[in-house]
């Protein structure tokens, strides 16, 4: 089996529990459709699969460890969908399909985010329910998972985007930390809440978190990358919408080459903190490191 399709294999596995996630609710149906539109819209589902595998290595439950994973899914779709805004990034397309704004309205656009950011924590919790996982595991998973996907998270790093967004000379440390929050705190989460929930020691939670974090600057590079020379076709997303904005992007600051060469030196950072492992598991989150910058080559 290829790594592609490895990887194709457990993003199915995480949308058929997805499929699962919404129904039987309560929902109104046109918030459900919306709702469902974009978390259903497929994807690699790297979040939830870096749950699950770090879990996995480290020798957890995999199964029990789903619903948790799920809630990542969620959670990373309720930012795509507001992102994509015209008050936020304005764009029209996402995964190849017009935008969840674009295929309903503004208004349903924004519940359904904010009804799937609040489904993540239904997951969240779920995971601890009848035979699930102990529930003080669940509870440090969670706390870490709300702080990266908040205000000094995620959230936050798409505030600080905005506020960058048109303005010229800005440094190469002020971009790098604001792309941490964006982008590296909900990948560096996946990876710390799945050795979180396996019941790891400090030491492999810390190799977790701190691959999670090198691999999160390593991804957006790429996509800095990408965004220069991809299509739309490839990208599911307008191609060249950072320039057209006005962002300051890696190739912007440092030029494509040097940016290529960063992004490799951080996925080859990450690749240490799995040198005490083995197994399948360890192959996997290895070439899916590798997976990461390869595609700019």
């Amino acid at each position: 089996m290829t790594f592609k399709d490895d990887l194709g294999r457990r993003a199915a596995e995480v949308e058929k529990y997805l499929v699962t996630c919404l129904r039987d609710k309560g929902a109104p149906t046109r918030l459900l459709k919306s709702m469902e539109y974009s978390l259903l819209a497929g994807g690699k589902r790297l979040r939830p699969v870096l749950v699950l595998s770090w879990n996995g290595l480290l020798g957890g439950d995999r199964a029990k460890a789903m619903p948790f994973a799920a809630s990542l899914e969620c959670i990373h779709t309720y930012s795509l969908i507001h992102d994509d805004l015209p008050a936020m990034d304005d764009d029209d397309l996402r995964r190849g399909r017009p935008s969840n704004h674009k295929q309903f309205d503004e208004a349903t656009a924004i519940l359904a985010g904010d009804g799937l950011l609040t489904e993540a924590f239904v997951l969240m919790a779920a995971a601890s329910l009848g035979e699930g996982l102990p529930a003080d595991r669940v509870l440090r998973a969670t706390s870490v998972l709300a702080k990266a996907a908040g205000a000094g998270g995620m959230v936050g790093g798409q505030a600080v985007d905005m506020e960058l967004t048109g303005r010229t000379g800005v440094p190469l440390e002020e971009l790098k930390k604001m792309h941490a929050m964006k982008t590296g705190a909900l990948l560096t989460a996946s990876c710390e809440c799945g050795a979180i929930l396996s019941g790891a020691g400090e030491a492999d939670i810390a190799n977790a978190r701190e691959f999670g974090r090198k691999i999160g600057v390593a991804f957006q590079i790429v996509d800095d990358v990408l965004d220069v020379v991809g299509d739309t076709a490839t990208l599911g997303k307008p191609a060249g919408s950072d320039e057209a904005m006005g962002k300051t992007t890696y190739p912007s600051l440092i030029g494509l080459e040097k940016s290529k060469t960063l992004a490799r030196e951080y996925v080859d950072e990450a690749l240490t903190h799995l040198s005490g492992y083995f197994g399948g598991e360890q192959e996997f989150l290895w070439q899916l490191a590798r997976y990461i910058v390869d595609r700019v080559y």
